[in-house]
């Protein structure tokens, strides 16, 4: 039988940049199969050409033995190709069938949309790969992994047999991954073929069949996931061992870098997100916040760095109110931030690199002379961030859309940490990085750590929050609920935590008044 997938000497070039070149893979009818590489590598640009989303310079596309061309994703729909994008593409007030159908509604006489016979075949689609959702729900009322399911239903309504998932864990923990993989298998079982894209090594062996490795745009290997290590597999992508987050002896001094007192913060219909929450972060010290997302950690590093009201409650800076202080005195008082979203708050996306290195910091050397933007020193600089984040683009010249998602986010980090902030929030510091870069990043934050920085840590990745963290606490429904030591703790435990599992039977974990102050230190 045919491969579900055939790609044969795919080439794309950009100026400046090949891409993809001469790529070759192979994807079995009927398997999961995993492509790893660094940021940068091209997997996205591959997947982009086999989702009809770019055309590619040269090489041969063939699925199920079929030999095709797609010039938009409409095309590849057709042929049972679908795509669930890191980054969820769902309107978040409508409803989960209004969501699945959108663009593709079915309509009886007189062209109303007829949503009994979308939720009939919603219905069936459930059924038949288990996947079961509400269609009635809205999709802003439901956890991040049940968006996820819709997203897979969404495609798999419009009849995909092959999947293309892009970090489809990137924002799960530990109990969501496992039911999410269990879904994956459910839909290998029933005869669909995948396509996983992952940089947690771990996840990529435990739910693939096949791996195929990329770097620097040309195939590396094909192995399959039986006979390989972790370890292997980063040393394939970066030719280093597989990188750990964890710090090693404390550096937390008595001094309060940043005190957070009963800060109370509303959404826009007024409820409360962030619920009387008070903490310190120390010099040399990480505080790790752990939540799943949508429990009031946007709105709380919001609050913070300026860009959402407070309805009460003080921040203070190396001992200075800044509750009433803009962004902009925030950022010039020392105030870093790596924003949770590149896209929306962290780049000018058609903005050169050198303009969006000055990001923030556009009023201070070597961005500016007096009131002068400092075009020169702008240049040079980002050219050292460049140089020292390995953001790999041809110049400092291109804009922040071409470069892949990794090397933007590793652009973010290095205008951060290089202006040398007092403290910094960094929301999802490494999502969407590579192991080679992670460690890179992760070994800059803990320098930082050394020499003073006072981090404020927000991840998804619960090893990357245990190993970096001085203290952990959780956030549950806007308050802090429990206050954990990294050491006593592994990710399924912490994820008990985040869900609210584990809340009742905590161990005296819980802090007994969530509204006390909370840091590593008294």
């Amino acid at each position: 039988m045919a491969p579900a997938i055939e790609l044969i000497g795919i080439t794309k070039r950009f100026p400046g940049v090949i891409a993809n070149d001469n790529v070759n893979l192979t994807v079995e009818d009927g398997e999961i199969h995993a492509i790893c590489g660094e940021n940068g590598a091209g997997k996205s640009t591959l997947m982009k050409i086999l989702y009809g989303m770019q055309p590619a310079d040269e090489g041969v596309m063939r699925v199920f033995g079929e030999e095709v061309r797609f010039s938009s994703p409409n095309d590849a729909i057709e042929k049972g190709i679908g795509m669930v994008h890191q980054h969820l593409m769902l309107a978040a007030q409508m409803s989960v069938i209004e969501n699945v159908i959108l663009g593709s509604e079915p309509t009886k006489f007189g062209g109303v949309i007829d949503f009994d016979a979308a939720k009939a075949h919603l219905a069936e689609v459930g059924s038949a790969y288990g996947l079961t959702v509400d269609p009635d729900d809205l999709i802003d009322t439901l956890e991040i992994g049940e968006r996820q399911r819709v997203e897979i239903i969404k495609v798999l309504y419009r009849g995909a047999k092959i999947l293309i998932l892009d970090e489809p864990t990137a924002v799960l923990v530990p109990q969501e991954v496992e039911e999410l993989f269990k879904n994956l298998r459910e839909l290998k079982a029933d005869g669909a073929t995948i396509i996983f894209i992952d940089h947690k090594l771990q996840e990529v062996l435990e739910i693939s069949d096949s791996i195929t490795v990329i770097r620097r745009g040309k195939t590396v290997a094909t192995v399959k996931a039986a006979d390989v290590t972790a370890g292997d597999l980063a040393e394939l992508m970066v030719g280093e061992e597989l990188p750990s987050p964890s710090t090693t002896d404390s550096t937390v001094t008595d001094e309060v870098a940043l005190h957070v007192r009963d800060l109370t913060v509303l959404d826009e219909d007024d409820r409360e997100m962030v619920d009387n929450v008070s903490l310190k972060v120390h010099k040399g010290e990480i505080l790790g916040i752990a939540g799943i997302e949508g429990n009031g950690q946007g709105e709380l590093i919001n609050a913070i760095v300026g860009t959402e009201p407070a309805l009460r409650g003080t921040i203070e800076l190396l001992g200075e109110n800044i509750s009433s202080a803009s962004v902009r005195q925030r950022r010039e008082a020392g105030l870093g931030y790596v924003p949770q979203d590149r896209h929306e708050e962290g780049l000018l996306l058609d903005a050169p690199l050198w303009e969006n290195a000055a990001l923030g910091h556009q009023t201070q050397a070597p961005y500016a002379k007096g009131i002068w933007i400092d075009r020169e020193g702008s240049r040079s600089h980002t050219a050292h961030i460049r140089e020292e984040f390995d953001v790999r683009s041809p110049n400092v010249d291109v804009s922040a859309r071409a470069l892949s998602g990794g090397n933007q986010q590793k652009l973010i980090i290095g205008r951060e940490m290089m202006a040398d902030p007092a403290v910094l929030v960094a929301a999802h510091p490494t999502r969407g990085i590579d192991v080679g870069a992670q460690a890179d990043v992760w070994n800059h934050i803990r320098t930082a750590r050394a020499n003073g920085l006072a981090t404020l840590l927000i991840s998804a990745d619960l090893d990357e929050l245990i190993g970096l963290s001085d203290t952990i606490v959780v956030m549950y429904h806007g308050k802090l609920v429990a206050t954990l030591d990294p050491d006593q703790i592994d990710p399924r435990t912490l994820g008990s935590y985040m869900t609210g599992a584990a809340l009742d039977d905590a161990d005296g974990a819980i802090a007994s008044d969530t509204t006390s102050e909370t840091g590593a230190t008294s």
